[in-house]
């Protein structure tokens, strides 16, 4: 992903291209955005349930890696252009089985840490998500009902 030129305004949706895991996970990227100074990240407006996300999404087989993925998701949901500093590794789905749906199956998630260097004022999902920065501990509670992304945010280098 190099410039704003060569980035698509469209969303990918459906989930005719998503990788699976080897029992039947779908397969997610997802990025911890941080500002330079790692005292900020940068959560978006979840679509489904309101309240404040990661940026993240379905690794598609068109994906050579997990990476490719995340920052797809990270411009497609956030409209930022971010560099990847660290693989977070991965995060097991922490769902209760009742709170797993078919539009939210069981998930194994692949966070990256990355710096946030350009912030874009359109994006593809601008016009259904919301973001903001938020310091460690807002973050934190803000994410407190969604024990992977903390999980994420957990592993990351940002200023506690």
């Amino acid at each position: 992903m190099a410039t704003a030129q060569q980035l698509s305004m469209q969303s990918r949706t459906g989930r005719t291209n998503q990788r699976y895991g080897s029992q039947g996970e779908r397969l997610v990227a997802g990025i911890v955005p941080l500002s330079s100074d790692k005292y900020y990240v940068l959560l978006i407006q979840s679509t489904r349930r309101g309240g404040w996300v990661l940026p993240k999404g379905g690794w598609e087989t068109d994906e050579a890696t997990a990476q490719d993925a995340a920052k797809r998701e990270a411009w497609e949901e956030a409209g930022i252009i971010v560099k990847v500093n660290y693989d977070l590794g991965l995060i097991a789905e922490r769902r209760r089985p009742d709170q797993l749906t078919a539009q939210a199956p069981k998930a194994s998630y692949h966070f990256f840490e990355a710096t946030v260097e350009r912030q874009e004022a359109q994006w593809p999902e601008m016009h259904k998500r919301s973001r903001q920065w938020f310091t460690y501990q807002q973050a934190r509670q803000a994410l407190a009902d969604r024990p992977e992304l903390l999980d994420a945010l957990d592993r990351c280098t940002m200023h506690r």
